[in-house]
């Protein structure tokens, strides 16, 4: 990834983590996903404690993203609302309620090494809030 292309990555992921603490989400972590996935380059996954808060959170990245200039591609999974996807392009958005978030494990999926257990073996980066 080039200078501009990770410059646009980190304001995108920015406008999108402040949504997301705007509205009070849980357990913000960001996927580096570059040179692993071919349709972006960064993964943001939030978990809100129910379908209502979390169709509010996607609403408010749509909103916030928008507003700072960023066009979502799609927002799919707004009903029922369990787990939201925001196709920011560089930058993908799942939110979701926890019972989803453990069973799909997103983070363990995108990990360096699928095998390895714990957090050493994925490229999350746990927010500091």
């Amino acid at each position: 990834m080039n200078q501009v292309s990770k410059q646009h990555v980190e304001g995108v992921s920015k406008v999108v983590i402040d949504a997301l603490e705007d509205i009070k989400a849980q357990d913000i972590r960001q996927l580096d996903v570059t040179g692993r996935s071919s349709f972006t380059d960064r993964m943001i996954i939030a978990s809100g404690n129910t379908t209502r808060q979390v169709v509010a959170l996607a609403n408010n990245v749509v909103e916030k993203a928008k507003h700072a200039g960023f066009m979502p591609l799609g927002v799919e999974g707004e009903t029922p609302g369990e787990w939201v996807l925001i196709d920011l392009g560089d930058v993908v958005v799942h939110i979701m309620v926890p019972q989803i978030r453990d069973f799909y494990n997103l983070e363990k999926l995108w990990a360096v090494d699928p095998d390895a257990e714990g957090d050493d073996a994925s490229p999350e980066h746990p927010l500091d809030v």
